[in-house]
């Protein structure tokens, strides 16, 4: 007869082809599926600063500073093969030297469960627009929302929100130091 490991053994094969197919069963569940949704997306007060990048090459480079608006409602995005959405808002622009230049400002993760509606404003951008150059004066800009859906089973999906905005930075830079017109000396 079998003895006790062998029985073990294809008792535990058997579990593991069981969930395989349950696994792969799962991933056609979803596989049609569309994660799109539309956002709100909009930007203020953008201005341009001529700064040396200290964590780069030390040269001045062209440093935009806006501030955000974001309105969404990503919970439809949640079934039961979702574990998280990894946001990001992209800005995306054109200079002489290249046609594509994109930039991530602020990125969020939610996860099952979480809340998934967002609504901020005149939030600031999480991570610095540093251009790679002299660039951005009057330049359009446009923001746009994407996720990556990271599922239980089956692929990594890249999704772009249905709506995004375009705005032009000032063709003035703007300084950062204040004039108070009194000398370190004086009380």
């Amino acid at each position: 007869m079998h003895s006790f490991l062998s029985r073990l053994n294809t008792l535990f094969a058997f579990t593991l082809s069981v969930l395989a197919v349950l696994t792969i069963g799962v991933f056609l569940s979803t596989y049609l599926e569309e994660y799109h949704e539309t956002v709100s997306i909009s930007a203020n007060k953008p201005i341009v600063k001529h700064m040396t990048d200290f964590s780069a090459n030390r040269k001045k480079n062209d440093l935009g500073v806006l501030q955000l608006n974001l309105d969404m409602d990503l919970n439809s995005l949640f079934d039961w093969n979702v574990k998280q959405l990894f946001l990001y808002l992209i800005a995306e622009y054109e200079t002489p030297s290249n046609n594509l230049n994109q930039v991530v400002l602020w990125d969020k993760i939610i996860k099952r469960g979480e809340n998934a509606r967002i609504d901020v404003r005149d939030m600031a951008t999480k991570y610095y627009f540093w251009d790679d150059g002299e660039h951005l004066r009057s330049n359009n800009v446009t923001l746009t929302l994407a996720w990556n859906t990271i599922s239980n089973a089956g692929r990594l999906l890249h999704t772009r929100a249905n709506g995004s905005t375009s705005f032009i930075f000032p063709d003035q830079y703007v300084t950062s130091r204040v004039s108070t017109g009194k000398s370190s000396g004086q009380a």
